[in-house]
Parts: structure tokens; sequence; C-alpha cells
């Protein structure tokens, strides 16, 4: 227990700011994502177009090099200075945002066409049959799959690490590289990866109840 009891000022940045970069880069994902999602599946041409190139670009870079251009390219452009925390969590979020767009399109695809043509046919625009007709039902039919890119999410906090973002895995490091903090990196990296299960059976916990609660609600 030396790893905790001789360093609980570093568990406690370590788990707020992993759960920082979790919940803001997932409040990215999601507000983004939806609407790539929705582009996916428009009927305009050009916003098919630009939600499909988005979702090819990014999907297919691999996230540490996402978090690269963000966290070090970011400041050779001359723009306003951000934290590279802050810089993290739009990585993130950029990034996860193509993968809550796919499964969102998944869910899309399966609510029943005519439920769309039918929303048009009383002159509701694409925006309303969307965010009042199609959205609200594939948002229930992809709780599993979508809990699963958050899931993913939570553990890709971690490449955040080695961007100097004070998230948990940078505690093996800090404490190795300190003379006055006690425990083991061994010993570090074990309540690490303890707290990540616990966060990952919280997940899944909140997925199940908002299976439930939905099914229940049809």
């Amino acid at each position: 227990m030396d790893a905790i009891n001789g360093n609980l000022d570093l568990w406690a940045e370590g788990i707020t700011y992993t759960l920082l970069v979790f919940f803001g880069g997932g409040i990215i994902a999601l507000v983004l994502g939806t609407i790539v999602g929705a582009m996916r599946v428009s009927p305009v041409p050009v916003a098919r177009a630009v939600g499909t190139l988005y979702v090819t670009l990014v999907r297919n870079t691999p996230l540490t090099l996402v978090f690269f251009f963000f966290v070090f390219g970011y400041s050779a452009l001359a723009l306003p200075t951000l934290s590279n925390t802050v810089l993290g969590i739009l990585a993130i979020g950029v990034y996860t945002a193509t993968y809550v767009a796919e499964t969102l399109r998944a869910g899309i695809n399966t609510v029943p066409v005519g439920q769309a043509e039918a929303a048009r046919a009383i002159g509701l625009p694409f925006g309303q049959v969307m965010t009042l007709v199609v959205l609200p039902q594939a948002f229930r039919s992809v709780v599993p799959p979508m809990m699963s890119v958050f899931i993913a999410l939570l553990k890709n906090t971690t490449v955040a690490a080695g961007f100097s973002i004070a998230v948990l895995p940078q505690l093996q490091s800090t404490i190795s590289n300190s003379h006055t903090r006690t425990g083991s990196p061994m010993e570090v990296l074990l309540w690490v990866a303890l707290i990540f299960i616990a966060l990952v059976m919280l997940l899944t916990w909140l997925q199940r109840s908002l299976e439930k609660r939905w099914r229940i609600a049809r």
C-alpha cells in the first residue's frame, strides 16, 4: 500500500485528469460524432462526402499521431495558447467522434425507412426528421456498441500520459523519478490497472441500466 498511502496527492490528481480527459473528450466525441453521423446519411452529396472524408482520414490515423498534431502541431500555427490537457481532450474527442459517427450511422440504418418518409410527408425538414424521429431511435438501438466506444475512449486516455498530461499512467514515471516518493513502479501500474477495471465495470453497469430503461420505454 506504500504506492497509495505515500502518494495520495498524485493519485487524486491522476484520477481527476483521467476523468477530465474522458468526460471532455466524450462530450466532444458525442456532439461531433452525432453531427458527422447525420452528415453520412444526409441527402446532400457534399455533406455525405465531407462526413466520409473526415471519418476515413481521422479513423485511419493512429491516435498517437492525432495527439502529436494537436499537442505539437497546434503551437506551430500561431493560435491562442492552450494547455496540453485541453489539446489532449480535443485530440481524443476528434478521434473518437469518428467511431461514434459510424456506430450511430449503423443505428440510423436500423430505423425503418417508412418512419423518415412519413415525417418528410408531413413537411418536416431533414434536420427535424433526424432529431425528432430518427436519432432518438438510433441511440436506443446502439447502446451496447456505443458504450464499447466509450470504454475504448477511457482506455485511450492512457495515451495522454506520453504528452505531459497528468493522467493515471503518468504516476509511474513521476514516482520512479522522485527520491521522495514511495512505491515500486510495478505496484503503481497494478493499482492503475485496478482503477481502470473499476471504471470499465461502472460503464458496463451504466450500459445495462440504459438498455433496461429504454427497453421498457419501448
